[in-house]
């Protein structure tokens, strides 16, 4: 990767361009900003350090060029120190980053090393999303604007090729089901069978025979053989969706899959081989269910090889507006348009359901709209609700996304207050203190 140093003073180039070389980089560099035009347009460039003080180029007025040759150049400032206003200014016009004078060099590295990284994940983002718009397999568009998604598909582009289990966790709701699919399609497997698994909805006494199938005659009314999903997979991959719900009786036999990879059928005495990729999901704390003893260890390190984690809705607001745009089109049986301040609703919104939330909220919006306009009356109530508990004093607001955080730790942690207060970073006198002044109790067995 090539970078470029524009600064006015040649000997602070020289000193950046010797450091940076002996770390492995390419370097050029110029005191000349219309030079520096001339190398850029010339030279594959990726990063651009430039001075922000220099005579018949600002270094602002150069980053605004440089970005009009290519807008993905990325490019750190050097600024002087204490001009919090100049940096403000120039990250707003295209800059990754700023350096106050005078450089710290270790500084700057960690910069250029972070840059680096954030390239490479984007650039796996991107080739992931291109080969699924070449394949159009997903039953769902993968929306990717924000860094944390763009690192979820990233993670997916190395995992996909490797034959390894891979873990996905998240909330409900937040799309684990195609990021299954998604590795699936990407993988020397996507010619063969992906066959999902809801382990939520299976009866624990069907189970076995689900997984791994069954001979005629193996218990009552098995009045033939059958295939289990295992079996089905066979050269492919199988998805096995609420992985925390499967019954411990079952799951030293799915270890053995693991280990061995044969399976034997219920009421046979002869294993079979199945060549299975396993992909598991969970929107539960499957290692504090291994504390507790309701989800074997063992187990859980065998699945846990890769874990992808899914970030919620709310933690990725920049992917909402191109996902609602998306549901639009999929759902509006006419031109529609949502108001900017309908708009600003839906994106400050929490969506405690996460991307399926979001999809109902469109689909419900957009067929319910008596005019081409949405605006915040058309909204469903939840939404507006919402935003009018979020426009009382500061206090108010601070009080209910305390509460929010706090009853989103007790749920991670079953309601365990101790390491609810870990996951807090509070004491657990200080979490009694704050779950009595928000009413806060963990629901009772029967209870929601």
């Amino acid at each position: 990767m090539k970078i470029l140093i524009v600064d006015d003073e040649e000997i602070q180039c020289q000193l950046i361009k010797g450091f940076l070389e002996k770390q492995g980089y390419d370097v050029c560099y110029t005191s000349n900003p219309k030079e520096a035009l001339e190398i850029f347009e010339k030279e594959p460039i990726w990063l651009v350090l430039l001075d922000q003080k220099m005579p018949e180029l600002t270094g602002e007025e150069l980053l605004a060029k440089l970005k009009e040759i290519n807008p993905k150049v990325r490019a750190i400032m050097i600024t002087a120190y204490g001009e919090v206003e100049t940096a403000v200014k120039v990250m707003k016009l295209g800059a990754d980053d700023f350096l106050e004078k005078p450089i710290n060099l270790d500084d700057l590295l960690s910069r250029i090393k972070r840059l680096e990284q954030e390239t490479f994940t984007n650039q796996e983002a991107e080739e992931v999303i291109q080969k699924l718009e070449e394949k159009k397999e997903l039953p769902l568009k993968i929306i990717a604007e924000s860094k944390q998604m763009k690192e979820v598909l990233s993670m997916v582009a190395r995992v996909a090729k490797t034959p390894w289990p891979v873990l996905i966790s998240g909330e409900t709701g937040t799309g684990k089901e195609l990021i299954a699919r998604l590795i699936h399609l990407l993988s020397d497997r996507a010619q063969g069978p992906f066959i999902e698994v809801n382990c939520a909805a299976i009866p624990e006494t069907l189970f076995e025979s689900e997984l791994f199938g069954h001979e005629k005659g193996a218990f009552t009314g098995a009045t033939q053989s059958k295939r289990g999903r295992f079996e089905l997979a066979h050269k492919g991959s199988i998805f096995l969706d609420e992985i925390g719900e499967m019954p411990l009786s079952i799951q030293p036999k799915l270890l053995r899959v693991l280990q061995e990879s044969k399976i034997m059928r219920l009421g046979s005495e002869r294993e079979k081989e199945v060549d299975v990729r396993v992909i598991a999901a969970t929107n539960r704390d499957l290692k504090a269910m291994v504390e507790e003893d309701r989800f074997r260890e063992d187990l859980y390190y065998r699945l846990n090889v890769f874990e992808i984690k899914i970030p919620p809705l709310r933690h990725r607001k920049e992917d909402i507006p191109a996902l609602i745009e998306f549901f639009i089109k999929k759902y509006a049986f006419r031109p529609v348009k949502f108001s900017p301040e309908a708009l600003n609703i839906l994106i400050k919104y929490p969506y405690p359901g996460n991307v399926r939330e979001l999809e109902h909220i469109i689909q419900r919006t957009v067929t319910l709209a008596r005019g081409s306009l949405v605006t915040p009356e058309d909204l469903p109530e939840e939404v507006k609700r919402f935003k009018a508990t979020k426009i009382g004093p500061l206090e108010e607001r601070l009080a209910q996304i305390e509460k929010e955080m706090i009853l989103e730790a007790l749920k991670k942690a079953n309601w365990v207050q101790t390491k609810a207060a870990d996951l807090l970073g509070i004491s657990e006198r200080v979490l009694r203190y704050k779950m009595a002044k928000h009413g806060l109790k963990k629901p009772s067995k029967g209870g929601n």
